[in-house]
């Protein structure tokens, strides 16, 4: 101990002139940054069983499935969260070129503009199982229009994937009920004839619960939160990141002079 004071009683100005330097440099640095404002959107995922035929129209299974999915549901949105086409299809809607000063002369900017919103934007998984969409921008309100847009876009592309499972089936099941149709059309024995009749109005209704599911796109997620303007900055953290420059300056200056006492004593 009576060494360090010693250390410190020896180099303090040279110490103080790196923390000040430091501090300085930090200070210019985080108010010379424009603030930005965080607005968060959040949901829950929906039931995946919610696009299941026969959830709807069997009264007996709808009772066995939750509304709500897991939170393993939410892993397949977060791969999604990582890809480009996300972020471009927002930044085309709100023309963020524009808002970021992308010169347009500039290689790319629509897909720079797309990795700056996706720089600005964090999409994670709560600790309860929530889907978390968060978006830091310097106007306030567009920071609230960004993240339900991502949000709303988010559900859009997996509601697509999730039906397209029920537009395929729709698709075949149109085409086997115009083969039975045809066959139908093309008997004279009456019993075949209404036989296959028969199987086409079976289609028929597969046809029409099938087209209600894909017309209704039930939801792959529930919005809990819209995300909305917030009323002071989030980042810079001007306070913290003062501190921490603080802090490490002084352990840096402190390693430093020791260094330097150190080969003055082995050289004297």
């Amino acid at each position: 101990m009576p060494e360090l004071f010693d250390l410190l009683m020896k180099w303090w100005k040279q110490m103080l002139a790196v923390m000040i330097t430091a501090l300085v440099i930090a200070g210019l640095i985080v108010f010379l940054q424009a603030p930005q404002f965080l607005s968060i959107a959040t949901a829950v995922p929906a039931s995946a069983y919610a696009a299941d035929r026969a959830r709807v129209f069997n009264e007996n299974v709808d009772g066995l499935y939750s509304n709500l999915g897991s939170p393993e549901d939410l892993d397949m949105m977060l791969g999604t969260a990582r890809l480009d086409t996300l972020y471009l299809a927002i930044t085309d809607q709100f023309n963020l070129y524009d808002h970021y000063k992308i010169p347009a002369d500039e290689e790319a900017p629509r897909l720079k503009a797309a990795r700056k919103l996706k720089k600005n934007s964090s999409i994670i998984k709560g600790d309860f199982g929530e889907l978390r969409v968060k978006v830091w921008d310097t106007d306030k309100q567009l920071a609230a229009q960004l993240a339900n847009a991502l949000l709303e876009k988010l559900q859009a592309i997996h509601r697509d994937l999730q039906s397209a499972g029920n537009v395929t089936t729709l698709k075949s099941l149109r085409e086997s009920r115009i083969r039975l149709q045809l066959q139908a059309d093309s008997l004279n024995e009456e019993t075949k004839r209404t036989v296959l009749l028969n199987r086409v109005t079976e289609y028929d209704k597969l046809i029409g619960e099938y087209q209600l599911m894909v017309d209704s796109k039930p939801p792959v997620l529930l919005v809990v939160e819209r995300a909305s303007a917030s009323l002071k900055p989030d980042r810079p953290r001007k306070f913290e990141i003062l501190l921490g420059t603080f802090v490490l300056s002084f352990l840096f200056a402190l390693l430093t002079a020791g260094i330097l006492n150190r080969r003055q004593t082995v050289h004297s």
